[in-house]
């Protein structure tokens, strides 16, 4: 039996691990050799690619693709239709293949607004938050607030959420 949830139209691949009370909605692909923690709720039309690790209590909400060399902390949340990737340099004539594709990590409590790109080879630190359409270059300190394109700097947050200009 099993101690998480999966609707009916996802599909999930051989050599994945589930954490307990997990939710996976509708339409979701999850590729072999991902790692889900405990109690996450993988929101509508969610893929997460091979070898993608996502801590406990995530939340992922519709829309969203995670690519391999993604890493995902505890407690994180990503907003409807956020982007990662993982190539600079992409060229579908020219793959590169998956041992070049470039590290991209969330910290814990990390929050990505709508929208957002998250350009790969960069860390979100612990508790930062990136706003709604944000375009995300860099890397970005523990607790920063970072909105535009290319995202920058416009408060702090706790880990509450609460906002305080800088």
């Amino acid at each position: 039996m099993l101690n998480y949830f999966v609707h009916e139209s996802s599909y999930i691949d051989e050599d994945v691990q589930i954490g307990e009370g997990t939710k996976i909605w509708h339409f979701c692909h999850i590729q072999k050799g991902a790692k889900i923690g405990k109690n996450c709720n993988i929101g509508q039309n969610v893929y997460i690619g091979s070898n993608v690790t996502i801590g406990d209590n995530v939340k992922i909400q519709n829309n969203v693709s995670v690519y391999e060399g993604v890493t995902i902390e505890d407690d994180v949340f990503l907003g409807p239709s956020c982007v990662f990737t993982n190539d600079l340099t992409p060229r579908a004539k020219f793959p590169k293949g998956h041992e070049n594709f470039v590290k991209t990590l969330l910290k814990k409590g990390a929050s990505i607004g709508a929208n957002a790109t998250i350009v790969c080879g960069n860390t979100i630190g612990e508790n930062a938050m990136v706003g709604a359409g944000a375009v995300v270059t860099h890397n970005v300190e523990d607790h920063a607030v970072v909105i535009g394109n290319p995202a920058t700097k416009y408060a702090i947050v706790d880990e509450k959420g609460n906002i305080n200009a800088i």
